[in-house]
């Protein structure tokens, strides 16, 4: 699904970098993305792990950001029980402050491909 989001943008081939759903593809000069998909943990959790994460929607869906020094993670709900994370770490601090609008981009893009609620 990353490689389908990121095609014709310069990212490289998504690389599954864990048994739960998750993959990240790089870009050189700008940095990574990466999608984690959840069918057991929802939005409560994540606040629990991110406290400081703020209330959000992506495309109508509850949705909680948070932004950290290395990049920015957006968690949207799927079902009852499970969420999407849309991630984005830049190579450069300096240009942090990109990396919320991009995995926002990234969570409305993934979310148009999930079945309706």
């Amino acid at each position: 699904m990353l490689d389908q989001l990121n095609s014709g943008q310069g990212f490289n081939p998504g690389d599954n970098i864990s048994r739960r759903n998750e993959c990240t593809a790089t870009k050189p000069g700008l940095g990574s993305n990466g999608l984690a998909l959840d069918p057991v943990q929802g939005l409560a959790e994540f606040k629990q792990i991110n406290p400081d994460s703020i209330d959000i929607t992506v495309n109508g869906r509850s949705a909680l950001q948070e932004q950290n020094p290395l990049g920015c993670t957006i968690a949207f709900e799927v079902g009852a029980h499970g969420r999407v994370l849309a991630q984005m770490a830049m190579s450069q601090p300096e240009r942090n402050a990109e990396a919320c609008p991009l995995a926002h981009d990234l969570a409305e893009r993934v979310e148009a491909l999930l079945p309706k609620r």
